[in-house]
């Protein structure tokens, strides 16, 4: 099963070495939509012959089913992922990786190298419509949390009892007491425990 997805992985890392745009040191927002919605359409050529193929004859039987249906799924997977929580491709906003991908050979051992990120459409166009954005605000990366949400201010919340081995049976219904004194900036460690709750 590792060798699989690796394998896809791999796929998926050459047709985004294939399609780069030469001279370009780091992609823009706009690029990255573009070649991401390049991906997309990766099988529209294919989907066309496969389905040419069906109209000849009326033929009732479904011959290539199996690989249409292939296609039809990945890409709903992935035209999902990436109205949603963002497609996982390599991080070409990074010069370093950007050069890495480019000079890569195909060796699925060095997938490991790359740094992977998560785009979103809407984060994208976002971004493209509204330039004066920090980058980092919207679009989403491994942690799926957004720096912006994060920005907001939350209170302290603290028990009566300072130290929890002394807290007994009748205290544990008690509703916390929030010092309204004491406020501070949720950090990405703060979203991700929120998020495992």
């Amino acid at each position: 099963m590792h060798h699989m997805k690796q394998n896809l992985i791999g796929e998926k890392f050459l047709w985004f070495r294939d399609h780069l745009v030469p001279d370009i040191t780091k992609y823009t927002p706009e690029l990255i939509l573009i070649i991401i919605e390049l991906y997309l359409g990766r099988f529209k050529e294919e989907l066309e012959q496969i389905s040419l193929k069906h109209s000849i004859g009326n033929r009732k039987n479904r011959q290539h089913a199996s690989r249409e249906d292939i296609i039809r799924l990945t890409l709903l997977r992935e035209e999902e992922e990436f109205a949603t929580c963002g497609l996982e491709i390599p991080d070409v906003t990074i010069p370093k990786q950007l050069e890495m991908l480019r000079n890569w050979d195909g060796e699925l051992r060095l997938l490991q190298n790359f740094k992977l990120r998560r785009f979103s459409r809407k984060s994208l166009r976002d971004l493209v419509t509204c330039p004066k954005l920090n980058e980092e605000e919207l679009v989403i990366d491994d942690n799926v949390a957004v720096k912006s949400a994060l920005s907001v201010k939350a209170p302290i919340v603290q028990n009566k009892e300072s130290n929890p081995q002394n807290v007994v049976k009748s205290d544990v219904n008690e509703t916390p007491v929030i010092l309204e004194s004491e406020t501070r900036e949720l950090t990405v460690a703060d979203s991700m425990d929120i998020d495992s709750k």
